[in-house]
């Protein structure tokens, strides 16, 4: 029997947390929200996230910086930007997006400054994008458009089209719903506003959009917020014509219950990658005593499914990470098959399994098992319901935490085969199911020894036809 795989932590305050993740990027200590900035710049990904460099609370935001070479190594560098006492983004640098201006690379994002929220411009000079100059005539939007009763004005989506430059600002329009509000530029710095990318209806897609994300995939357009106050994140695909997108298929990015915030960009590669913001699932008191809270998602590779449904898989890069492996073929699950997988012990796993279902009605995988399954994870496929279920509550001995179930539908396919890829690193547990949905969820044993792994079944039983498994190495050496 193995040994139980324990991976070393990032340095930081909470190194010592056993919660903290090995191959999830986050910073050194501290706290972490949106994803920001993402660009392909001199041959590196850059990562810029929304960061309070003095606690591990939401606070005075300023933008932290991480450099990678292959998208999942990834090297910490200084703060980027810092509020300006007395500026326009005084009472902090929110969420924002980074454009490849005629070779000099631009950040917009949006300053705050007394309960306004404008957007602000900086640029860099320097290949590693160490240093950042802010626009002196920041913010190069001074309100939102005259007219529109308007909830929020902030988070930026930028692209080129032709010679002219494009923004959608999130907002919503009071008593309606949630809204993109669209402008032009020829220079970065002078703004047109052209009018709502799209409308939602308040009831079904929130009252404010916050993060859009808007750009071209395959022969559609891709339509990315977080509502308020759904707690989630959802898109549409459609048609983008006469600065008007008209939505035709609407998704939800990640059922898992802690995913927001997702920012994409394009790599050299003609790849669209996404990364998300997973928040805690613990007390604030408990975050503070680690010192840290907030994680990233890892890179997701986008594309279109034939449905108009958006795809998402986790970028190849990750396989790196892989170590020891493990290999079982042709195994039947059922009530009495408990313990097959015993001799794997661990936290940070990589989980790849195809099922065929048979006649079962529930079946899945066991994560995070302690020996007499007092603490476990269940994710689980229930036939009947086509759901896909993150079943959170035996997760914890710790009453702190969150433990309820997260679930997504999942249909027609998965009665033939459902194959689930599942990344576990101590509290994070994001799961890829038939590159259909995604469930991200956090979880946090008070067992040192819930490291188990086990299938599971109810009524009936189901064939495994393959299961591989990975230790994965720490992306901090």
């Amino acid at each position: 029997m193995s040994q139980p795989i324990r991976q070393q932590s990032p340095p930081g305050i909470g190194a010592a947390d056993p919660h903290r993740p090995c191959y999830h990027f986050l910073p050194p200590a501290h706290w972490m929200n949106d994803p920001n900035g993402l660009i392909r710049w001199k041959g590196k990904y850059h990562l810029f996230y929304q960061h309070n460099p003095f606690a591990a609370t939401w606070g005075l935001m300023h933008w932290g910086h991480a450099v990678s070479e292959d998208l999942v190594h990834w090297r910490h560098l200084p703060i980027a930007l810092t509020p300006t006492p007395g500026g326009p983004d005084q009472d902090g640098c929110w969420s924002g997006c980074a454009v490849n201006d005629r070779g000099t690379p631009t950040l917009i994002y949006t300053g705050v400054q007394k309960g306004h929220q404008r957007p602000c411009l900086a640029t860099s000079r320097d290949d590693d994008l160490l240093t950042w100059e802010k626009y002196a005539g920041n913010p190069v939007i001074s309100a939102p458009p005259a007219g529109l009763e308007v909830i929020g004005f902030r988070d930026h989506s930028v692209w080129q089209e032709g010679d002219a430059w494009y923004q959608l600002i999130g907002s919503g329009i009071q008593g309606i719903g949630g809204t993109a509000l669209l402008y032009r530029s020829p220079d970065l710095r002078h703004w047109e506003y052209i009018g709502p990318l799209c409308i939602g209806h308040r009831e079904e897609t929130g009252e404010m959009w916050e993060c859009p994300d808007f750009f071209a995939l395959g022969e559609k357009h891709v339509l990315i917020v977080s509502p308020i106050p759904l707690r989630k994140a959802i898109y549409w695909t459609g048609t983008y014509a006469g600065h008007r997108f008209t939505p035709e298929v609407q998704g939800v990015v990640d059922y898992g219950g802690h995913f927001y915030a997702p920012q994409t960009f394009c790599d050299d590669r003609g790849r669209r990658i996404l990364f998300g913001w997973l928040w805690e699932g613990r007390s604030g008191e408990a975050c503070q005593t680690a010192g840290w809270a907030g994680v990233m998602s890892l890179p997701r590779v986008l594309s279109l499914r034939p449905d108009g449904q958006l795809s998402q898989t986790p970028a190849p890069e990750v396989e790196r990470l892989r170590g020891q492996h493990w290999r079982f073929e042709d195994i039947e699950v059922s009530p009495t098959s408990t313990g097959a997988l015993s001799e794997i012990q661990g936290d940070s796993l990589e989980i790849l399994a195809e099922f065929e279902p048979g006649e079962a009605t529930e079946f899945g995988i066991r994560v995070r098992c302690s020996p007499d399954g007092v603490e476990q994870t269940e994710i689980v496929y229930d036939r009947l319901e086509k759901r896909l279920a993150v079943n959170r509550e035996h997760s914890s001995l710790d009453p702190a935490t969150h433990r309820d179930t997260f679930a997504a539908p999942l249909g027609s396919a998965a009665d033939e085969k459902l194959t689930l890829h599942i990344f576990l690193d101590r509290s994070v547990v994001e799961v890829f199911a038939n590159d259909q949905i995604c469930l991200t969820s956090r979880i946090y044993p008070a067992r040192s020894d819930s490291l188990g792994l086990d299938l599971w079944v109810q009524d009936g039983s189901a064939r495994l036809r393959s299961l591989d498994v990975w230790e994965m190495r720490s992306i901090y050496g």
